[in-house]
């Protein structure tokens, strides 16, 4: 621990105006969850969030460790708003998460004008850090090296009325050798079956209707108190919340996914028919040196009992291009593995060196024009896979959550965004007579037209297209007039939403 000293109790800022913040994620799930926890501790603490395009007070970045350019990446962004706090008295600057766990006091000495730097461990410490900086006005560091406080225990300001994420771990037992998050986040910690129901439970009182179960390996959960069952069994227990419509995890890791957990997505209506499953490499040898314990026969096997049981399902990967001594029949061996798959989605990464992994001390790293060929050459293969897939769902009638993000050719099309059930995007129009879904809403449509990256429906007449209100989309008018200080036009509850956005999928071309 680079600092002792105990973090004291936050006291809300006492400034005429409430101080202004703004949180900028970087990285996994993970991070854009604990950020909602900054989000709610500074407002807890009587800060308020800094309207869009306005200078905020505090600046917090919570960062990214995995990605070889996360340094520069935020080395960048430090740099860029040292001239914006010269010119800004009181202004402050706080660095948290992964990249703050690893670097410690190298960020201070790179970019001293910082006020506060923590830990993955310690997010609680944020408000106190930030007033302990103002009343010494000197930087403060504090990393602890274990979790004493559950994130989930800390306030929350979520970003979204109609879906949320619920952490049932933290940290991880797995000894990847390319992954820095073990030593970063620690060895798993499990909630509490009763801890979790019972937040997935307040989501859905507060109008949620959607909830992504979350963990560095979710389906490990159980570990920590002996129940090798146990996630099948919370599948299963998510089951029975009244109102809770859909219900999503990520991200599963295929060495620990049994047959138990595929009997409970196909057996429980509202787990949908979407799975995240990370490859990383299809080369059994390349597996064994990323010492990921199960070989590409496993994981193809997987795919083909979740498909047996759930024909519809939408699995989606992570893959690793390039690994150290990775030859062009290992690299042969991924694509054909990519091949057989079929894959809806793939997140595909550029191997990079961490320091501290025992990767990056590996012989044979290879030379980036290599790695960059491999690339493409995947992500070409991934790109005519996923279009075909998608093809295959023009003509399919799909039950689409409205979201609030529109896509980014929402002015030409004035097309609406939102997910089916198996998570693919779908931008969809609104016949002209008809009612426009909130928020949260869930409309029925038929797929008109695919693309690789996304869906189009486009319904020639209102009998083509169905709207059903729903209990988020309640929660979304109620948060709109909270924002606004006036009524909600029908709101019969002065509930206020809480739950958090679902993890977005690569959008191309959308």
């Amino acid at each position: 621990m680079s600092s002792t000293l105990p973090a004291p109790i936050a006291e809300p800022a006492t400034t005429s105006a409430p101080r202004s913040y703004e949180v900028r994620t970087f990285g996994c799930q993970m991070n854009v969850h604990d950020s909602e926890r900054m989000s709610g501790l500074l407002e807890a603490a009587g800060y308020v969030k800094a309207p869009e395009g306005a200078e905020p007070d505090v600046v917090v970045f919570n960062t990214c460790a995995v990605r070889e350019n996360a340094d520069n990446r935020l080395y960048g962004h430090l740099g860029q708003l040292r001239p914006v706090k010269e010119r800004h008295p009181g202004m402050q600057i706080a660095v948290g998460g992964c990249l703050a766990q690893k670097d410690r006091d190298t960020i201070l000495a790179k970019a001293p004008w910082v006020d506060a730097v923590f830990g993955t461990h310690n997010v609680g410490a944020l408000p106190a850090l930030l007033e302990r900086a103002r009343h010494n006005d000197e930087a403060q560091l504090e990393i602890l090296e274990s979790l004493e406080v559950f994130p989930s225990t800390l306030p929350t300001k979520r970003d979204s009325v109609y879906s949320g994420w619920v952490s049932i771990s933290v940290g991880c037992n797995n000894t990847c050798t390319f992954c820095i998050v073990p030593s970063l986040r620690g060895k798993e910690r499990d909630r509490r079956p009763g801890e979790i129901l019972a937040e997935v439970q307040a989501l859905v009182d507060d109008g949620a209707i959607e909830v992504t179960l979350l963990g560095q390996n979710v389906n490990s959960y159980g570990v920590e108190f002996g129940d090798r069952l146990a996630f099948g069994k919370l599948l299963r227990a998510c089951g029975q919340i009244e109102g809770l419509e859909r219900v999503r995890f990520t991200s599963p890791h295929p060495a620990a996914f049994t047959d138990d957990v595929i009997d409970a997505m196909a057996e429980t209506p509202n787990v949908m028919p979407q799975l995240h499953m990370p490859l990383q490499s299809g080369s059994d040898r390349i597996l064994r040196e990323m010492r990921r314990s199960y070989r590409s026969a496993k994981f193809l096997g997987i795919l083909d009992r979740v498909r047996e049981r759930i024909p519809h399902a939408a699995i989606t990967t992570d893959i690793i291009v390039g690994f150290p001594g990775e030859t062009e029949e290992d690299f042969q061996a991924t694509l054909d593995v990519v091949e057989r798959s079929r894959f809806s989605s793939a997140f595909t990464f550029q191997y990079s060196q961490r320091p501290g992994t025992p990767a990056a001390t590996m012989a044979e790293q290879l030379p980036k024009a290599v790695v960059q060929e491999r690339y493409e050459r995947l992500i070409a293969l991934q790109d005519r896979i996923a279009a075909e897939e998608n093809a295959a769902q023009v003509g399919r009638t799909l039950e689409v959550m409205a979201t609030a993000q529109p896509g980014r050719k929402a002015g030409e099309t004035h097309r609406l965004s939102g997910r089916a059930r198996d998570n693919r995007l779908v931008h969809f129009s609104v016949p002209e007579g008809a009612q426009a879904p909130r928020p949260g809403d869930l409309v029925t449509v038929t797929v008109t037209e695919a693309a690789a990256f996304h869906l189009i429906a486009d319904p020639a007449d209102p009998a083509d297209y169905s709207l059903r209100r729903s209990r988020a989309g309640d929660a979304w008018d109620r948060s709109q007039a909270d924002s606004c200080g006036v009524p909600a036009p029908g709101a019969g509850s002065t509930g206020r939403g809480v739950s958090l956005g679902m993890p977005a999928l690569p959008v191309r071309g959308a």
